[in-house]
């Protein structure tokens, strides 16, 4: 973490910042170790030229932010009072050049820091975070792949519970049940469980439908573990289904297959979800495609890169992204198959291993 900070002062030296504050939440504890959501209140690392950089956060959390956190300088305020106003106090009379999280920050709290911080210019500093975030350490692809173990293990003790009848509620709540038993901090998303024509909708939310004989059964969930995420979806038939199901399946599959052949450095990002789409194309389902074939995950289960037919970049080592190609009828059903995969120095490791042939519920 000291490395990453330092990389933010070269940044401001280079860019002429006098002073930088980072106030997502995620990336605070990229930077520090510490995390926690303050809601409403306000929370920043804050960087200035030539100081070493200090946590400004609520005083609810400044007990919790001395035991963890790398930055020891922890300055607090309490709800009664401004927090701008506090976090002023421990700025620079005079600011020329202002780093903000622009993305991050409402248009009032915005409002209030340039109320309260006089700069002559604010910096949108996202791209640069962006792009920090963007290749993983070994530390923190380790920490992606507990999270997977957790949600994956998860998935093998709740499908045999389940059987014809039990609701999609049912299988969220015994799916989420087990994750906790295995230490995760919570679901990284809303978990989707979705049965018969309804896994047709690739967001959609689980209900009390029981799950039948004949029809598919969609899966899509993930974990924090550490403050990384998980993203897993498998999709399974209940009993023994038609063939048309069948073949949107195999369909699915290899597109999931091809797209995590064409994963190695420096192919352009588009080319993957170009892969996965001309499977599904060829097969005369690509009107049924209509989400991009992946994104890259990390801290936020929706992170850089966005990985979709128009998307420009390159891939590189130390990316970790979703490859969940889908087709998605809404009279018949839809099939989504997603794995996480890491681009290495020759090419991808698929960090996900529960299997991705059709299994079959015998409810």
């Amino acid at each position: 973490m000291k490395s990453r900070i330092e990389h933010l002062y070269l940044y401001m030296e280079k860019e002429a910042i006098d002073v930088l504050l980072i106030t997502l939440p995620k990336n605070v504890y990229y930077f520090t170790g510490f995390l926690t959501e303050p809601h409403e209140r306000f929370m920043a690392l804050v960087l200035i030229r030539d100081e070493d950089p200090f946590l400004f956060l609520p005083l609810l959390d400044s007990e919790k932010a001395q035991a963890v956190s790398s930055v020891t300088r922890i300055y607090s305020h309490r709800d009664s009072e401004n927090p701008y106003e506090i976090l002023q106090c421990y700025l620079p009379t005079s600011i020329t050049r202002l780093g903000l999280e622009k993305s991050h920050l409402s248009a009032v709290s915005y409002e209030a820091i340039r109320a309260t911080i006089h700069a002559t210019e604010t910096l949108d500093i996202e791209i640069l975070l962006r792009d920090m975030r963007m290749t993983k350490s070994p530390d923190e692809i380790a920490t992606i792949k507990q999270a997977i173990w957790v949600i994956e293990e998860s998935l093998r003790r709740t499908l045999p519970k389940i059987s014809v009848g039990s609701t999609e509620l049912d299988i969220v709540a015994e799916l989420e049940f087990q994750t906790k038993k295995l230490g995760a901090q919570g679901p990284s998303f809303s978990t989707i469980v979705l049965g018969g024509q309804r896994t047709g909708l690739p967001h959609g939310d689980p209900t009390k439908r029981a799950i039948q004989e004949g029809e598919l059964l969609l899966i899509d969930a993930g974990v924090f573990v550490g403050g990384y995420v998980s993203d897993l979806t498998r999709t399974f038939a209940v009993g023994k289904i038609n063939h048309v199901l069948t073949d949107m399946y195999d369909t699915v599959l290899r597109a999931n297959l091809r797209a995590i052949e064409t994963v190695r450095p420096s192919v352009p990002i588009a080319n993957v979800d170009l892969a996965a789409r001309e499977i599904i194309e060829n097969k005369g389902y690509g009107e049924y495609f209509i989400n991009r074939v992946g994104h890259g995950i990390g801290l936020e289960i929706h992170e850089y890169p966005s990985v979709h037919s128009n998307a420009q970049g390159t891939l590189q080592e130390g990316m970790v992204f979703t490859i969940e190609p889908g087709i998605y009828n809404p009279r018949l059903g839809g099939v989504r198959i997603e794995d996480d995969v890491l681009v290495t120095a020759s090419g991808a490791e698929v960090l996900t291993t529960f299997p991705k042939e059709l299994i079959t519920l015998e409810c």
